[in-house]
């Protein structure tokens, strides 16, 4: 199983401490200096995402720049667009292959392009047609290939008519570089298969036997699988929370469990979207998605009577924090200790966790360690930690 780094490019200001562009400034060099050592110790893939306005939650909102950048600090590790947000009001498809074909020429052909159906507030800015947004994806996943394989390219449907182009430039990699779908929902994991593309799966904390069965969807898919590009990538990678540490107290003084409880209550938040949504798949309970469940929000929710005891210990800390009650460290992380899909504590931990993922036939990891509040100095250790410790065990 391969590790790679899932970059959110993400770092929570500590309390009262206001907005800056020094801060955000600092947030791009950290993950430099971090994709420099991921690449000297052999992890596989640095992908980064796409959101805009997400603050504090991720800089991420020019992920082709971040990438061509680290393409000039790195050597090695491919570089992953884990989520080009897909309806065609944010990002045409057009522009798409021309930046992801630019980013793969200036890499040197290291580039996994994936794609996203996207929601919440998303939508919202871009005014996307929830009902269409689909249908936007499963059509930029075929126009893209096309794009980067035909010398005269054209295109007719009911978003988008393009006359007779060569679009350029082309990229390296041949026929063309993996393509990959973020998927979220059994329908999307059955997407992807259908496709013909990698999946790249967040579900964050789900138990593992709900990251089989979303697996087995990918399965299925594939099973009748059309491919939209000119090869099928039948990979399959899942994001999880990561942070390797020289022991358990050292884990817990890193703050990663509370980082954790932090990322999945601040995700709703800022999107607009349920956050029951995202309670439920704790709970097992993933469900199709749909335009009207991944659309933002009216209004902020309130959350009045939220069960601070719920029997499912990381809800309850979850319900805890967002009421405001501090959290003791030892606990979260005792918390997140018991999760099977949250891989936190020294090596020999880490390693069992992952060996579960591998277990039920993940492909790959999306590591994501800088997360919250977590220091860069700590992430540093991590990043290192692993890859001296922990990729040679997995290669074994």
């Amino acid at each position: 199983m391969i590790l790679d780094i899932f970059s959110e490019l993400q770092r929570a200001r500590p309390q009262g401490t206001p907005p800056s562009r020094a801060f955000e400034q600092q947030v791009y060099q950290n993950a430099i200096e971090q994709a420099r050592l991921a690449d000297e110790l052999g992890f596989g893939c640095w992908w980064t995402v796409e959101h805009h306005g997400a603050d504090q939650f991720s800089y991420s909102s020019s992920p082709e720049m971040m990438l061509a950048v680290l393409s000039q600090h790195t050597e090695r590790i491919r570089l992953g667009h884990s989520g080009v947000l897909a309806p065609f009001s944010i990002n045409h498809p057009l522009r798409v292959a021309e930046r992801a074909a630019f980013l793969d020429q200036m890499s040197g052909g290291r580039l996994e392009l994936g794609l996203a159906r996207s929601g919440g507030t998303e939508w919202e800015t871009f005014e996307v047609d929830p009902e269409t947004s689909r249908e936007q994806l499963r059509e930029a996943l075929h126009m893209v290939p096309k794009m980067w394989t035909e010398e005269a390219f054209e295109w007719k449907s009911d978003f988008a008519t393009i006359p007779p182009r060569n679009v350029v430039p082309k990229p390296i990699q041949e026929p063309h570089p993996p393509l990959w779908q973020t998927s979220t929902s059994p329908d999307s994991f059955r997407m992807a298969g259908q496709l013909g593309v990698g999946v790249l799966g967040t579900t964050l904390v789900s138990p593992l036997e709900t990251l089989r069965q979303l697996l087995g969807e990918y399965d299925r898919g594939l099973a009748e699988c059309e491919p939209a590009g000119q090869f099928v990538n039948a990979q399959r990678s899942i994001f999880t929370f990561m942070f390797c540490a020289e022991s358990r107290r050292a884990a817990i003084d890193s703050g990663a469990a509370e980082a954790v409880l932090w990322f999945i209550n601040a995700a709703p938040a800022v999107f607009h979207v349920p956050r029951d949504t995202w309670i439920d798949a704790i709970r097992g309970d993933v469900k199709d998605s749909s335009p009207a469940s991944d659309a933002a929000l009216d209004a902020p929710e309130i959350h009045d009577g939220l069960d601070l005891n719920d029997p499912i210990p990381v809800i309850a800390l979850l319900n805890r924090q967002l009421v405001g009650q501090d959290i003791d460290p030892v606990e979260a992380f005792e918390v997140m200790e018991s999760i099977e899909s949250v891989v936190i504590g020294d090596v020999d931990a880490c390693e069992a966790k992952l060996k579960g993922f591998a277990e039920i036939g993940c492909d790959r990891l999306m590591c994501l360690m800088q997360m919250g509040g977590v220091s860069h100095e700590d992430v540093m250790k991590s990043i290192r930690l692993t890859g001296e410790e922990l990729i040679p065990r997995l290669a074994d």
